[in-house]
């Protein structure tokens, strides 16, 4: 055989041992990387498959009950936020003719149901006078005024300011 032919054969066998050495190194780190995976699944030790499936039955088990535990806790403080006085709304307003700056308001504060109260304050030239109304489910035992009905209405769409 002549040396050129001897040179090619010689360079294919190292090119098929390069080759055959990437495949075993790729090789070994999947199987390292089931070797890692495998343990996380078993644990420490040897254990047999129903040892395994129990543990695994328990922990879903305990996780089962915390998810429960904080669906409960996360009712109990839906429940509790919509009794919180949260939309408010305010509406100023001139009471009188006489008197500019918008001086006098209603303010209604109420909850997720409608309960709550819309605070009135009328100022004049020379005195000043505040009112609280009670409201329970989005009405009034006692008449509203137009600027306590507009309040009401903007803090049930939780608009906010108003001008009157």
């Amino acid at each position: 055989m002549s040396t050129t032919a001897l040179t090619f054969v010689a360079v294919i066998a190292l090119a098929l041992s390069l080759a055959a050495l990437a495949l075993g190194w790729v090789a070994h780190r999947r199987h390292q990387l089931v070797e890692r995976r495998y343990a996380v699944l078993w644990g420490e030790g040897e254990a047999d498959v129903s040892t395994v499936l129990a543990q695994q039955a328990r922990r879903l088990a305990t996780e089962r009950a915390r998810i429960d535990a904080l669906r409960a806790s996360l009712d109990g403080l839906s429940g509790d936020l919509a009794q919180t006085l949260q939309h408010v709304a305010v509406v100023r307003y001139d009471a009188f003719g006489d008197m500019g700056g918008q001086m006098s308001f209603s303010a209604a504060v109420i909850d997720d149901n409608g309960d709550g109260m819309v605070i009135s304050s009328v100022h004049a030239r020379g005195e000043s006078r505040t009112y609280a109304k009670g409201i329970v489910g989005g009405g009034s035992d006692t008449v509203l005024t137009p600027e306590e009905q507009q309040a009401l209405a903007a803090a049930r769409d939780d608009s906010g300011t108003v001008r009157g």
